[in-house]
């Protein structure tokens, strides 16, 4: 993905039963669970420059597959859209095991059940993904697109695009992030 930028919108979903009837029509989606597990230096240097480290294992019905992806810090501010970086890997244990004796640690770690949905809108390659995460009350509707850096305001435009088709409008949309969320519910739990 070398050179692309993430470009993505995040809303929570009010009425899932109609985004999910909506989402079935444009493409049959796939039911996957994600464990998530993020990485920082201990002076937790990639937090303080908006980045991400992390490895995640995709599970679905055909079994499972790892990702290590890096993403540096947004290039585009409204929407957090930034370059990212990802690679398939055989081991998610090595990883971990790389990672740490490097020097990073882990930051947190939990489990996303999505259900994807890829198609094309305006001749381009979307993933729009229905999102759970256990540990936080509501349901998540993430659209993305990969584009040039000279094309992301092109490519939210096909993302608000289908956003507005799903009946999805600026005021659903959050910037909040799934670690931010997941850390605040354990925190909230703790005390």
């Amino acid at each position: 993905m070398s050179g692309l930028i993430e470009v993505e919108l995040k809303a929570k979903v009010s009425d899932v039963d109609h985004v999910r009837a909506e989402l079935e029509r444009l493409a049959p989606g796939i039911d996957e669970t994600y464990h998530d597990t993020y990485y920082d230096l201990p002076d937790e240097t990639l937090t303080a420059r908006d980045q991400e480290l992390r490895v995640r294992t995709v599970t679905n019905d055909s079994g499972s597959r790892s990702l290590l992806t890096f993403k540096t810090a947004p290039v585009e501010t409204a929407s957090g859209s930034r370059p990212e970086h990802e690679t398939e890997m055989t081991d998610p244990t090595v990883a971990d095991t790389v990672l740490k004796a490097l020097g990073a640690m882990e930051l947190i770690s939990f489990r996303k059940l999505c259900r994807n949905h890829r198609f094309e809108a305006e001749s381009r390659d979307v993933l729009a993904t229905l999102v759970e995460v256990p540990e936080i009350e509501g349901t998540y509707l993430e659209v993305e697109t990969l584009a040039p850096a000279d094309d992301v305001e092109a490519g939210l435009g096909t993302i608000r695009a289908v956003l507005a088709k799903l009946g999805i409008g600026d005021g659903d949309l959050t910037t909040e992030t799934y670690t931010g969320a997941v850390a605040a519910a354990r925190q909230r739990n703790a005390g």
